[in-house]
C-alpha cells in the first residue's frame, strides 16, 4: 500500500492528509494524558457506562427526554467571529456558528466555501487568527474535545481490519475498557444493521456498509456532540435514508450534531438549522423553515415539461426542468392560478402546487450564484478547505 500512495491521485492524497490531522491531534491529546500521569477512565467520557451503574450520575439514568431536563447531554457549541487566513487568502471572516442540543444543524456551502477549515477550528487542530470557540457556555477545552465525535468524508477506516476489532480498538482509544467497547460497538453495529458483518474486513464492504461503520467509529464512545463531513458523499438513497434515520434518533436523545455538506438539496429534509457561508462569509443562517417562510420567492411547481413561449416572462421563469415536470419561478404579485391556466392551454396538468424555494434557491438569491458557480477559496497549499 505504502509503495501505491505515490501513484494515487493528488485528490485522493489530500483526503488521507486531511484524516491524517485529525488522528493524530487526537492521539497527541490522548497520550498527553498518559504523560501527565493522569489516568484514562471510561467514567470521565460523556455516557460511560464502563465504571458500572455506582460511578454513573444519577442524571445518566431515565429517557432521553429526562437527561435533556436535568442537563446532561444539553448544551450549545458556539463559535464566534472566527476569522482564518492563510496567507493573503481570507478563508474565513467572522463567522458565527451555534450548534444547539436537539436540533440537525447544517454547515453549508459550495466546495471551497471553508468549511472544513472551520471545523478543524471547531476540533482545535488551527488556532484561529480571531474568534473563539465555546462548549456549553465556556470556552471549549481539549478535554471537550476528545468527548465529540468526528465522521469524515474520506473513509478513515483500516480497510484489511475487522469490522468489530476496529470499533473495540477506537473505543479503548476513547478509554473505555475492552468489554465495554465491545457491547457498545455489538449494540451500534446491530442498530446499524451490520450484526452479521461483525468479522468481516471493511474492504469486504459496500460503500454504504463501510460508511456505516464510519459512523459507529464516531459514536461508539456515546458522543454529546457529533460532527459529520459530507456524511452522504457517494451513497445510494437507501444508504441515504438509513444514515438520516441514525442522525435523527441522536438528535432526538437531546444530543448535539452538525453535518457539513456542500449538495444541499440532499441534507434538505434533514436540517432543522442551517449556517450558509460562501467564499468564508456567512450568507444565510437560522432555522430553515423559517428562513423559507420568510422568503419573498414562490414557485410553481408543474408535473409537465413547460415550453417557455407558453408563459409569459412577466408572470413566470421557468426555474428548472426534468422530463418529467418543471418549476417556474414566480413573479411578484404574479397569479399562480393564471399561470397554472397559460400552462394548461397547451397540455393537460394532474400534478402541481406552488412552493417555498429550496435551499439551493435560498443560496442562490442570498449569495448571488448557484452553488459550485462562485470562484473557489484556498486554504492551506494542498488541502482543500
Amino acid at each position: 500500500m505504502g509503495g501505491a500512495a505515490g501513484y494515487l491521485p493528488a485528490a485522493r492524497r489530500c483526503q488521507r492528509v486531511r484524516f491524517s490531522i485529525f488522528l493524530c491531534f487526537f492521539l497527541r491529546m490522548r497520550f498527553r494524558r498518559f504523560l501527565i500521569s493522569e489516568p484514562i477512565r471510561a467514567a470521565t467520557l460523556p455516557g460511560s457506562d464502563a465504571a458500572g451503574p455506582s460511578r454513573r450520575s444519577p442524571a445518566s439514568h431515565g429517557s432521553a427526554a429526562d437527561r435533556v431536563q436535568t442537563g446532561s447531554v444539553a448544551g450549545t457549541l458556539s463559535a464566534r467571529g472566527i476569522s482564518q487566513r492563510f496567507g493573503d487568502r481570507t478563508v474565513l471572516a467572522g463567522v458565527d456558528l451555534d450548534v444547539p442540543a436537539g436540533r440537525v444543524v447544517g454547515l453549508l456551502g459550495p466546495n471551497g466555501a471553508g468549511k472544513t477549515t472551520l471545523m478543524r477550528i471547531l476540533f482545535g487542530v488551527l488556532q484561529p487568527d480571531a474568534g473563539s470557540v465555546e462548549w456549553r457556555g465556556r470556552p471549549a477545552t481539549d478535554e471537550d474535545r476528545r468527548s465529540w465525535g468526528y465522521m469524515p468524508q474520506e473513509r478513515g477506516l483500516y480497510r484489511d481490519m475487522p469490522v468489530l476489532e476496529q470499533l473495540v480498538w477506537i473505543a479503548r482509544l476513547h478509554g473505555l475498557t475492552a468489554a465495554d467497547g465491545e457491547r457498545r460497538a455489538s449494540r451500534l453495529l446491530d442498530q446499524l444493521g451490520l450484526a452479521d458483518r461483525v468479522r468481516d474486513k471493511v474492504q469486504d464492504l459496500s460503500g454504504g456498509m463501510a460508511q456505516r461503520v464510519q459512523l459507529a467509529a464516531a459514536m461508539v464512545h456515546e458522543p454529546p456532540l457529533l460532527v459529520l463531513d459530507e456524511p452522504f458523499a457517494g451513497l445510494d438513497p437507501v444508504a441515504v435514508a438509513f444514515l438520516t434515520e441514525v442522525v435523527r434518533a441522536h438528535v432526538r436523545a437531546g444530543y448535539n450534531l452538525l453535518l457539513s455538506s456542500h449538495q444541499l438539496d440532499l441534507v434538505e429534509d434533514l436540517c432543522e438549522e442551517i449556517t450558509l457561508i460562501d467564499q468564508g462569509h456567512v450568507v444565510l443562517q437560522g432555522d430553515l423553515a423559517e428562513l423559507k417562510a420568510a422568503s419573498a420567492e414562490r414557485y410553481l411547481r408543474v408535473g409537465v415539461p413547460v415550453d417557455e413561449g407558453w408563459v409569459d416572462p412577466a408572470q413566470a421563469i421557468i426555474r428548472s426542468q426534468t422530463p418529467t415536470g418543471s418549476r417556474l419561478r414566480l413573479a411578484p404579485g404574479a397569479d399562480p392560478g393564471a399561470v397554472l391556466d397559460a400552462v394548461r392551454a397547451h397540455v393537460p396538468v394532474a400534478d402541481f402546487g406552488v412552493e417555498s424555494p429550496s435551499l439551493s434557491e435560498l443560496f442562490l438569491d442570498a449569495a448571488g450564484h448557484a452553488p459550485g458557480d462562485g470562484p473557489a477559496d484556498a486554504t492551506a497549499p494542498g488541502v482543500a478547505p
